[in-house]
């Protein structure tokens, strides 16, 4: 008996399903190589421009090719997105989808060829850009391979085209191959079929659901879903064997043939080990992740269709952008000023710890990264490597990004504030090759799914046996003490290489790798150095790990205090005093969170304390906003210091540059001038400019620099970051202003050319009456003494949202809710803009690291669902 076709005319087929125009749905009949005829369904957008004749010739075709267990609807927003005078042919692989059934399984081989035919048979002769997931990326790969002539680009999602030796291939899918239970999970039951969207967290809405099981409604419509899963070859004996493996080899010949690779990080299917493999294959291929999405990436990041949209425009038509060249390379290695102190007695690196100090010279120093210089190379660190660090602050962390630097590698940077679950999200997408790390992050990190060979810090030789670690890092300092450090390549000499990978702090979604070339650090660090006044008598305290690690950059000694870097507010005044004293430091950095606490707790200084920290002559603070008032505390507990409050970010730091006398001599107060905070001028070599946000809060203005108008702040400098990491799309939003990294703050400039900042972009409340800032409101409202702190965010649809303030009160106990009437009246009357509601809180929601910048999103979705009358727990743990 012939298999069932699918019921009904494809129109009605697809009527009523979300995203998809039932115009676009047709059947061809096409004869295999076989001679048989086979009826296919496609999803096809003929030219998509209104102005050009149906039927014309297209500029170019997209053909988007699914996997299993999926069809043609997984790619409907790539069709409704596309540009004029492109051509878009989504298919249905025969015996998938509305495509029909066959007596007899295919193969690998038999469904590039049957795709080739189709492609015949619709008239398609290039240029072609190719799409595909799951098995349709491989089916894709093997189509472009055959027809290199038409080929333009390729697009591949959460796809994979090899098995390293080893690996057993994806768990579920040689689960389900077990011919009993692949007959049962994938033809009998819906349960490989529903498995596929059920992945999705959060759930895909249930139309999109049914969508895709539409054309799966019964066994006898679910035989090739079986098929698909038992032609997977997991071992060279299978059929489809050598058709994967010439595939996979083939990859390596389209080094001219631009190439996106969009990933689900989250899948549990093609992990992104598989992702590494199709960078070995294609390295020149750019890549989007999106951090939150799983196998169905398409469906869990909607953007796709937009971000692959945007790469063909700028990679692959007539007018196609070439990648971000690196800048000239400079004359001066990031170590040498280190290098210059090899036989210096003086202390280098001093840190504190439970009570306990350690220290080390110059001299030590020096020696000690040369040594594990060697012995990283030694050991199989490669130029260009890349090297996670998971090491506390302190004399092995700076021996490690040191020598990992000396040894032609980049180091990757993830501070513990982003958790253990935020490191290992934030170090999987680096994919560094190798980890250098305590034991217990080494642990944590391989339950994890981190990858890298693994070096262990502060743990025995025969602890790293038992895990089966590489070594021991003094055990390679050893190894290296007789060997040369690597002759590195000219680029890495001058500096034109990766220097480090540093992770964004996640307080308004995941954290994002920032790349950057080592002219780019040594810019940054010659930055820093001017801002804090640092010349070669100076010392320094940096209750911040990077400012630690880049002392010996500077040539000048640090000291890291006894504290939780996890949690910034931990350091005590207490604490600060005795890092200060460990090395005569001049100089100190801490975020806003750190200061506050310094200040809360300067009342257990003895006088030596207080005289040691009147010795402090630069004081710098960044992270978030500073308040003067906030400043004003400090300078009480550090009376001789010169306070800076500098604005950057791990993008580009820093940017501007105010101190408190200078506030204070411009008369400079939140309560009666500007709308935010004041960070001051832009530094020398920095270029700042807005882009105007229209009555929806969007930033597409044309950039200024006029006074007064609220935008985006974009910054341009010679130390802005090369790139965001494996975020194509993300880094083409941020520099589509050339030269320009688009920050997502929002500010203005005043008339003597001081930046005021007034909020995150995301943050902006879109009113009635326009676009409303938070940090100005949330400034005055703290001025109250009845308040210790303020978020204001907005609550209902876009563009009519309401303005409602958060407030925690100075005094707890009011609970959580509506606020009592008197401090209600007090807030009102303290705003510049009406007030919905005024809502009550224990704490605000901060990010981890500085501990300073609300999450107002989260305080958003809070106040919307109390006032609401929905049930809503804590918002935040109180920080005693």
């Amino acid at each position: 008996m012939a298999p069932p076709e699918a019921p009904g005319t494809p129109a009605a087929a697809l009527t009523g399903l979300p995203d998809v125009d039932p115009a676009w749905s047709r059947f061809v009949e096409v004869a295999d190589a076989d001679g048989v005829s086979h009826r296919w369904h496609v999803l096809e957008r003929p030219v998509a421009d209104s102005t050009v004749a149906e039927g014309s010739t297209p500029v170019a075709t997209m053909l988007c090719v699914h996997g299993n267990p999926t069809w043609s609807f997984l790619w409907r927003r790539f069709l409704a997105a596309a540009p004029p005078g492109w051509r878009v042919v989504a298919v249905d692989q025969l015996g998938m989808g509305l495509s029909a059934r066959t007596a007899q399984p295919r193969t690998l081989a038999r469904r590039v060829a049957d795709l080739g035919d189709l492609t015949a048979a619709l008239g398609i002769t290039g240029p072609v850009v190719t799409v595909g997931h799951d098995w349709g990326g491989i089916i894709s790969a093997g189509w472009a391979l055959a027809h290199r002539d038409q080929l333009r680009g390729v697009v591949l999602t959460n796809t994979a085209v090899h098995l390293a030796d080893g690996d057993a291939g994806p768990g579920l899918i040689r689960l389900a191959q077990t011919p009993l239970l692949r007959n049962t999970v994938c033809v009998r039951t819906p349960v490989f079929l529903r498995g596929a969207s059920a992945l999705s967290r959060p759930s895909l809405p249930a139309a999109v659901r049914r969508g895709l099981e539409l054309p799966y409604g019964s066994a006898d419509r679910r035989g090739a879903i079986g098929d698909f899963v038992a032609d997977v070859p997991f071992d060279a004996q299978h059929p489809s064997a050598p058709a994967l493996a010439a595939i996979a080899a083939g990859l390596t010949e389209l080094a001219d043939v631009p190439a996106l690779l969009m990933w689900g990080p989250r899948d549990p299917v093609f992990a992104e080990r598989y992702l590494e493999d199709l960078l070995t294959r294609l390295p020149h291929a750019d890549v989007q992740r999106y951090p939150r999405a799983s196998h169905l990436v398409t469906e869990d990041a909607p953007q796709t269709a937009a971000d692959a949209w945007r790469w063909i425009g700028e990679r692959t038509g007539p007018d196609a952008v070439p990648p971000v060249e690196r800048p000239a390379g400079s004359s001066e290695r990031l170590w040498l000023r280190l290098l210059e102190h090899a036989d210096d007695p003086t202390t280098a690196v001093v840190e504190l710890s439970g009570g306990e100090r350690r220290s080390v010279t110059f001299a030590e120093l020096n020696a000690r990264i040369r040594n594990l210089g060697a012995g990283l190379a030694a050991s199989g660190v490669r130029p260009g490597d890349r090297v996670a660090l998971l090491v506390p602050p302190g004399i092995d962390l700076t021996v490690a990004v040191y020598a990992c630097w000396q040894a032609g590698a980049a180091i990757v940077v993830a501070d513990a504030g982003l958790g253990l679950r935020g490191m290992a999200h934030a170090l999987r997408s680096a994919a560094p090759q190798h980890v250098i790390g305590i034991p217990k992050a080494l642990v944590a990190m391989a339950a994890l799914r981190v990858p890298g060979r693994r070096i262990v810090v502060g743990g025995s030789d025969r602890v790293a046996r038992v895990f089966g670690w590489t070594a021991e890092l003094t055990q390679l300092e050893r190894l290296g003490a007789d060997r040369d450090l690597p002759d590195l390549p000219v680029s890495s000499e001058q500096g034109g290489d990766e220097g480090a990978v540093l992770f964004t702090s996640g307080a308004t979604g995941p954290a994002k790798g920032v790349v950057y070339l080592l002219p780019q650090l040594r810019a940054q660090i010659d930055q820093i150095a001017a801002v804090l006044r640092l010349g070669p008598e100076d010392r320094l305290v940096a209750a911040f790990a990077p400012f630690a690690l880049y002392a010996p950059a500077i040539g000048i000694g640090a000291a890291v205090p006894d504290m939780d870097v996890t949690a910034p507010n931990t350091l005590t005044a207490t604490a600060l005093a005795d890092a200060v004293e460990a090395i005569d430091a001049t100089s100190v950095f801490a975020s806003p969170a750190a200061l506050r606490n310094v200040v809360a707790t300067a009342g257990a200084l003895d006088d030596r304390q207080r005289s040691v920290l009147a010795g402090v002559r630069t004081v710098l603070s960044a992270g978030a906003p500073v308040p003067a008032s906030l400043l004003r505390q400090v300078q009480t507990v550090l009376p001789g210091a010169e306070l800076h409050t500098p604005y950057g970010m791990t993008e580009v730091l820093p940017a501007t540059d105010i101190s408190l006398a200078q506030i204070e001599t411009a008369q400079i107060e939140v309560a009666d001038a500007g709308n935010g905070v004041c960070v001051g001028w832009p530094l020398p070599s920095v270029t700042l400019s807005l882009s105007p946000m229209d009555e929806l809060g969007r930033a597409e203005g044309a950039l200024t620099t006029e006074p007064g108008v609220t935008g985006e702040i974009l910054i341009a400098a010679p130390h802005r970051k090369q790139r965001y990491d494996r975020l194509w799309a993300t880094e083409q939003q941020s520099s589509r202003n050339a030269g320009f990294h688009r920050s997502g703050d929002v500010g203005h400039l005043d008339p003597e050319g001081r930046l005021w900042v007034e909020g995150r972009l995301v943050h902006v409340v879109t009113t009635a009456d326009g676009p409303v800032t938070p940090v100005g409101i949330e400034q005055r409202i703290e001025l109250l003494d009845a308040v210790s702190a303020a978020a204001i965010v907005g609550v209902g649809p876009t563009g009519t949202q309401q303005v409602v303030a958060v407030v925690v009160p100075a005094e707890p106990g009011s609970g959580r809710g509506l606020a009592p009437p008197p401090l209600a009246d007090e807030v009102r009357a303290a705003s510049p803009v009406p007030l919905a509601a005024v809502l009550v809180t224990d704490a605000l929601p901060v990010d981890i690291r500085h501990a300073s910048k609300v999450d107002r999103a989260r305080v958003a979705r809070w106040a919307g669902g109390l006032l609401a009358g929905e049930r809503v727990g804590r918002l935040a743990k109180v920080r005693r």
